[in-house]
């Protein structure tokens, strides 16, 4: 899978010092993953929600949120924003 952007997973490690296992380690599985629906990603990942057309996935020990848009078909990840709980819970993220 192609991920956009994988800025985004840098950035939060700087943020998030204590969840940059996690991240990398989300990174690293999901780079070589290719689920062919949700479900197939719920199987890999349980710590996954749909929420509208977001994955929403709770990294760390539930320590952030990380939201991305998946195009199964299409193979990418695009990452929409790695949040707090608190920033997500506002869910500014959800516009747009």
């Amino acid at each position: 899978m192609h991920i956009i952007t994988q800025a985004r997973i840098i950035e939060a490690r700087e943020k998030w010092p204590h969840a940059a296992n996690a991240l990398d380690a989300w990174y690293r599985v999901m780079k070589g993953y290719q689920p062919s629906d949700f479900a197939d990603l719920k199987r890999l990942f349980p710590a996954v929600d749909k929420v509208g057309k977001f994955c929403v996935f709770d990294i760390g020990g539930n320590k952030i949120r990380l939201i991305a848009v998946v195009k199964f078909q299409g193979k990418k990840w695009y990452i929409r924003a790695i949040l707090s709980h608190k920033e997500y819970d506002k869910g500014d993220w959800k516009e747009g």
